[in-house]
C-alpha cells in the first residue's frame, strides 16, 4: 500500500509534518495559547474538546476563521479532579460511559470496560454535530487520551470511528506504522495490529496518518526548556518519509491552568517550542514539509467511497 504522502501526490522519500494542538477548549488559558499559535502558523491545526466548558469560545473563534484547520477531539474521558466534563448528547442514554455524577470516567480503562458501542457512536456524532452547528469547517477528528483505540483492555471502538468519519468525510488520527517513544518500530504484533486497523479505515474511505509522534505527555522532573528543546530537535531529525502528525498540548501557564492541571510548566514549554528559531531552523535544514489536515480531507472527499 502507498504511504499517505504518496497518496497525496508527494514523493516516496519526502517527510511531511502536521503539527496539531490538542485540547482546544479545555480552558481559557489553553484557548488563548492555541489561537496565538494558529494565527502565527506555528502549528498547522488544532482539535476541540466539545464537551468542555470553554469549547464554545474556541468553537466561535474557529467558526470565524474557517481557513484554519480545526477538528474535533473526540472526548470520552475527564482526567482532572478539580475540573470535569461529560457528554454533549442529550437524545438518549449515556450511562454506559459516565459516572454516578454524570461526568466521563477519569481514565480510558474504565471507559473501555463499560461503554456501549451504540451510545459511543451517538456521542461521537453529537460532538461533531455541535462543532458543525457552531460553524466550524471541521477538517479532521482525533481522540482524547486514546480512549477509542482499545489501548488499555484491547476493546476498541475504531469500527464505529471509521463509520462516523466516513459519514462526515473526515480523516482520522491513526498511524499506519506504529513507533515507540524512542522512535523505533513497535514490536511485530503491535505493528501488525496498527497496519490492520489502517487497512480497515482505508476500506471505508477514511484517510489516516503514516506516523504519529510526540514527546512523553508527562515530563521526567526536573526538565528544563533546554532539555525539552533538545528532545524535540532529536524527534524532528528522526522523522521518517510519509505523513507524520506531531501532537502538542500548549497553554499559557496561568493560575487557571495551575488550579487543575498536573503539568502546567510543560504546557508552557509546548506553547513556546515551535515559535523557537532553533526549532524552525531544524525544520528548514531537515527539509521537512509542513502540511495541514485539510489536505488529507480534500483527498478523502475527492475519493469518497459511495
Amino acid at each position: 500500500m502507498k504511504s499517505t504522502a504518496e497518496q497525496l501526490g508527494y514523493g516516496p522519500n519526502e517527510r511531511l509534518l502536521i503539527i496539531n494542538a490538542d485540547d482546544f477548549g479545555v480552558c481559557h488559558s489553553t484557548n488563548r495559547a492555541i489561537q496565538s499559535l494558529l494565527d502565527a502558523r506555528a502549528v498547522a491545526s488544532a482539535t476541540i474538546m466539545m464537551p468542555c466548558a470553554w469549547a464554545r469560545e474556541a468553537a466561535l473563534w474557529s467558526a470565524s476563521r474557517r481557513h484554519l484547520d480545526v477538528g474535533v477531539h473526540l472526548t470520552f474521558t475527564s482526567e482532572w479532579d478539580a475540573m470535569k466534563w461529560g457528554p454533549v448528547y442529550r437524545g438518549g442514554a449515556t450511562m454506559s460511559f459516565t459516572t454516578a455524577e454524570g461526568y466521563f470516567h477519569k481514565d480510558a480503562k474504565a471507559f473501555e470496560r463499560r461503554a456501549d458501542a451504540g451510545q459511543v457512536r451517538q456521542e461521537m456524532i453529537a460532538q461533531i454535530e455541535m462543532a458543525l452547528a457552531i460553524g466550524i469547517d471541521v477538517t479532521h477528528a482525533d481522540n482524547h487520551m486514546g480512549s477509542l483505540y482499545g489501548l488499555q483492555t484491547g476493546r476498541d471502538f475504531l469500527g464505529d470511528v471509521f463509520d462516523v468519519c466516513a459519514q462526515y468525510g473526515l480523516p482520522f488520527r491513526l498511524p499506519r506504522y506504529l513507533l515507540l517513544e524512542s522512535g523505533m518500530p513497535a514490536p511485530p504484533e503491535l505493528a501488525g495490529l496498527a497496519l490492520k486497523q489502517a487497512e480497515a479505515a482505508a476500506r471505508k474511505g477514511v484517510v489516516v496518518l503514516d506516523y504519529l509522534v510526540g514527546l512523553p505527555f508527562r515530563a521526567t522532573p526536573p526538565e528544563t526548556y533546554v532539555q525539552f528543546k533538545s528532545h524535540m530537535i532529536a524527534l524532528l531529525k528522526r522523522l521518517k518519509p510519509g505523513v507524520t502528525e506531531l501532537v502538542l498540548h500548549p497553554s499559557f501557564v496561568t493560575d487557571e491552568l495551575k488550579a487543575f492541571h498536573g503539568e502546567p510548566a510543560r504546557r508552557g514549554m509546548e506553547l513556546d517550542i515551535f515559535r523557537d528559531p532553533e526549532i524552525q531552523d531544524t525544520l528548514r535544514k531537515e527539509g521537512i514539509l509542513q502540511i495541514g489536515w485539510r489536505e488529507l480531507r480534500q483527498h478523502q472527499r475527492k475519493h469518497r467511497i459511495p
